[in-house]
């Protein structure tokens, strides 16, 4: 794939799936900017792409959106513009809906939802003034189906799409939109996870630990950007199953998702 003179913003980049997405892309020719809270991580991120002098580290907190404006000017300073935005930061959770506080429902949203699309309302007025750009989105299999343990996680995974798919109606067709939904991926998302109380759960879920390689999810999901897919499920069988079940057997669905087994 080549993105040989393209520029890439990646958020959540220090670890994980946005880490694996910013060394494919350094691989692919493009300049990348590497976003995140912890400056050391994107350090190490940086030396790790295939052309580190081509990359910029950009510290930045999702829960912070009153900098973004400032932030993003200077992102554009760095390479005279942006072509893609990758939304990858975000934050998981861990606990039944009755049990969680408020406040962590509203942590959840204003990371992955209000922080998401904040900093793409402050990229969009350069895609529009050039007539062209790419957002992309990582949201999540329970973007489209709820499971239990993550109600204002998948809360703030259909929110997504909801905004975003409402965006792609009102821009430009050269603005493309592209919503890729991963199913379990063997990161530190599940240790990082938020529980009743705002605690991290501090341990890996086994579905978690059993899932893609980020590096596989990485090199689909910059496939599918490159091809501006308008959206993609990057998961195992068993996901996309329940995803295909929901559509034609929802009530069978309901019932499984209250017996299975989910941590």
């Amino acid at each position: 794939m080549n993105f040989q003179n393209k520029t890439v913003w990646i958020t959540g980049a220090s670890s994980g799936i946005g880490k694996a997405m910013a060394l494919e892309f350094s691989k692919a020719g493009a300049n990348i900017i590497l976003s995140a809270r912890n400056i050391e991580k994107l350090i190490e991120v940086q030396q790790q792409c295939a052309f580190s002098e081509r990359t910029q580290i950009l510290p930045l907190d999702l829960s912070q959106n009153e900098t973004f404006q400032e932030i993003t000017k200077t992102a554009l300073g760095f390479f005279e513009g942006i072509d893609i935005l990758v939304n990858n930061g975000g934050i998981s959770q861990r606990s039944l809906a009755m049990e969680t506080k408020l406040e962590v429902d509203q942590k959840l949203f204003d990371i992955n939802y209000f922080g998401t699309i904040a900093l793409s309302k402050a990229v969009l007025p350069h895609f529009v003034e050039r007539n062209s750009g790419q957002i992309a989105v990582i949201t999540s299999v329970v973007g489209k189906i709820g499971t239990p343990l993550r109600s204002s996680y998948a809360g703030s995974k259909h929110a997504l799409h909801g905004f975003f798919d409402s965006l792609r109606a009102e821009i430009s067709e050269n603005i493309t939109i592209t919503l890729i939904c991963p199913g379990f991926v063997n990161t530190d998302v599940s240790i990082n996870a938020l529980t009743a109380d705002g605690s991290s759960q501090n341990k890996k879920d086994k579905a978690t630990a059993n899932g893609l390689s980020p590096e596989v999810f990485a090199k689909k999901a910059v496939r599918a950007i490159k091809n501006k897919k308008q959206e993609v499920v990057i998961a195992g069988a068993l996901e996309k199953f329940a995803l295909y079940s929901k559509r034609y057997c929802p009530l069978l669905v309901s019932r499984l998702l209250r017996k299975i087994d989910v941590t």
